[in-house]
């Protein structure tokens, strides 16, 4: 009598399960076969890629196997391949370890045909059918038997190998891969393939390392101490430097690994139609055991974004320790020690490579930019020590952001960044405002660039673009140093720029009416025999901040007396007094303003004397006083304009 109730039965539906469940990806299916393909000793897979036909076929030639073999070996699911030895006859770290992979195939078709041959032995040949597999299910069988099939022997000419052939495939899960998309995908599961001993073919073409894409584009790569890494496919390379290759775990035991970290220039290098290669993959023993352990050792870090690389460390699969691998082989159980003590290795390692990595671009890009933009370089050198580090920095950020969409878009969207950048940085600079740029600087450029267009910066730009005529004006009569030459230039420039005579005048509305008014008075008629009695060149009237003022030129032959001008001074108050409305000329500021081409020979108190006796606020003011005055207003923005202007010659 039995006196154990109990029992546990391995339904066949666990084989659905595992078939379906597991594997992400046609690349992770793709992936078990050619890994068992590497266990038989195999130097070569080829592997036909004919969805269109609704046919994948697998051929390799390894060891092949018998019908004992099958059975025992590749029909028995959870098979522990490295029971009978860790390594092959050729010496190769075994992959496998679950026995569970060839059922992948299963996830993408309905059918699979297996025919193997060992040496000196003949062709075995079957077929499993998912839907004989799943009514075996439905009856409650614990065991299923493949279809036997035959083979023409001159059909299978290798001496030992195994061909495997999936059709009715799943065309959902096919949908968006292509031969070359699983070419790239097989290159980054593998770090084995693409040697001498192991080369993979899809559709008659290899696969080798440059289908990777991760060192296509690295400028900045840390190799592991004692790592081969085929650095004739980077065609960005700039600094190759070596690092440590053991993982400290305990006191007294490190553990090797190999590999390489690299960063690229722009973040979007990494994106690829296959998915985003800014990641740290991990193999063990040749072959993907973690699709990204970045995320596990960086935070949100600028530097994280340009990161990419892959590490070996066959420790993750020992065959003495506990399998930490998960079913489907993308990621290692992260809570294990050794994987704390790799992830604390890198870790550490990371940290080391990110301060690297900011001296190096700080370094590069800047004499990137200093032979792209000569003025620049004169710029930067121009700088005193403490800002021009932070120039570097600025400058640094602008020639890695991604700007537009390709390279044309990058340059000129980089060329206009930098203009205004400029700018903006020497208007903190002038303002002394380090500390609010060193803040920026380490925020992110986000916040750079809202400093350098805040509201003061955009209201010094405005304000250099309301008196630039004036300066030009300004610059002009710097240049006339004739007599005649001075009279010509404020005829053309002082009616339309009374700044000239004083900073805050401009001209009000209603001026011209009343212009109009006045030149129908005596003695504004503007007729020869006015002029040749006064010698006025030109005459004007403005208002001015509620004052009205007239404004008579006067050549600078003419020798007039002050009591003179004070007469004809006096005629226009009381003209303009006539014009002007009976509630208003009694309450009235009229300012007379005679400009002349040399001092008069009276003493000056008498000269103001003579002037306010037409009206307060009267004067008479020479050319070179006029200039002066203008000169003294403006003085320190001619300054600073003279800087501007030479700013902005860096980049005509």
């Amino acid at each position: 009598m039995e006196t154990n109730p109990y029992r546990m039965i391995v339904d066949l539906n666990v084989l659905d399960h595992l078939a379906e469940g597991l594997y992400s990806s046609v690349a992770a299916v793709i992936t078990e076969t050619v890994a068992n393909a590497w266990d038989a000793d195999a130097t070569e897979v080829k592997i036909d890629f004919n969805v269109s036909d609704d046919l994948i076929v697998i051929t390799d030639n390894g060891d092949g196997m018998d019908v004992d073999a099958i059975n025992d070996h590749y029909l028995r699911v959870g098979y522990h391949r490295r029971e009978e030895g860790d390594t092959t006859k050729r010496g190769r770290k075994i992959m496998g370890r679950k026995g569970i992979g060839k059922l992948s195939l299963f996830s993408i078709a309905d059918s699979v045909e297996i025919w193997s041959r060992a040496e000196d032995k003949d062709i075995c040949g079957l077929r499993i059918v998912s839907n004989d597999l799943r009514r075996a299910m439905a009856d409650r069988y614990t065991e299923y038997k493949p279809i036997p099939i035959s083979v023409d022997p001159d059909a299978f000419r290798i001496l030992h190998g195994t061909r495997i052939k999936a059709s009715s495939l799943k065309r959902h899960r096919l949908r968006e891969i292509a031969p070359e998309s699983l070419r790239r995908r097989l290159a980054r599961r593998f770090s084995v393939i693409g040697s001498e001993d192991f080369k993979v073919f899809i559709d008659g073409e290899e696969v080798t390392a440059d289908d990777r894409e991760d060192l296509k584009f690295v400028e900045y790569l840390w190799k592991i101490e004692g790592t081969e890494v085929p650095t004739d496919i980077c065609s960005n390379l700039i600094e190759n430097t070596i690092i440590g290759n053991l993982v400290p775990i305990d006191d007294e035991i490190s553990l090797p690994i190999k590999g390489w970290i690299g960063t690229v220039d722009r973040p979007r290098r990494l994106a690829t139609n296959e998915g985003n290669l800014n990641s740290i993959v991990v193999f063990a023993r040749g072959r993907l055991v973690d699709e990204d352990i970045l995320t596990r050792i960086a935070g949100a870090e600028v530097y994280t974004k340009y990161v990419t690389g892959q590490i070996e460390a066959d420790f993750l699969d020992d065959s003495k320790e506990l399998d930490i691998v998960i079913s489907n082989r993308q990621r290692v159980i992260e809570d294990d020690m050794r994987m704390v003590k790799l992830i604390n290795f890198l870790r550490k390692s990371l940290r080391e490579i990110a301060e690297s990595w900011s001296e190096l671009r700080a370094r590069d890009k800047t004499d990137e930019l200093r032979v792209q933009y000569p003025k620049i370089a004169g710029w930067l050198d121009e700088l005193p020590s403490g800002w021009k580090k932070k120039a570097e920095k600025l400058l640094e950020r602008i020639a890695t952001m991604e700007i537009g969409k390709d390279e044309t878009d990058q340059e000129e969207g980089q060329r206009m960044l930098l203009r205004h950048a400029v700018l903006g940085f020497e208007r903190l600079r002038l303002r002394g405002d380090a500390e609010e740029l060193e803040r920026a600087l380490s925020e992110g450029i986000d916040s750079l660039l809202r400093i350098l267009a805040d509201r003061d910066s955009l209201e010094a730009t405005m304000y250099r673009d309301i008196v630039k005529n004036r300066i030009e004006a300004i610059k002009e009569f710097q240049g006339l140093v004739d007599d005649d030459k001075k009279e010509r230039v404020l005829q053309k420039y002082l009616f339309d720029h009374l700044w000239l005579l004083d900073p805050a005048w401009e001209r009000a509305a209603g001026s011209e009416e009343m212009e109009r008014g006045l030149r129908l008075k005596e003695p504004f008629t503007d007729d020869d025999v006015t002029k040749e009695k006064y010698g006025r060149v030109d005459i004007k009237y403005r208002t001015v901040a509620g004052k009205h003022v007239i404004v008579e030129l006067k050549r600078s032959s003419v020798k007039i007396g002050i009591y003179d001008l004070a007469g004809q001074g006096a005629k226009y108050v009381d003209a303009t007094k006539d014009v002007l409305s009976p509630m208003s000329r009694d309450l009235a500021q009229i300012e007379v303003v005679f400009v002349i081409g040399k001092d008069p020979s009276e003493p000056t108190g008498r000269v103001v004397d003579a002037m306010n006796s037409v009206s307060p606020g009267s004067r008479l003011i020479t050319y070179d006083v006029l200039i002066g005055n203008a000169r003294a207003a403006y003085s320190s923005y001619l300054e600073s304009s003279d800087e501007a202007d030479r700013i902005d010659r860096l980049f005509s």
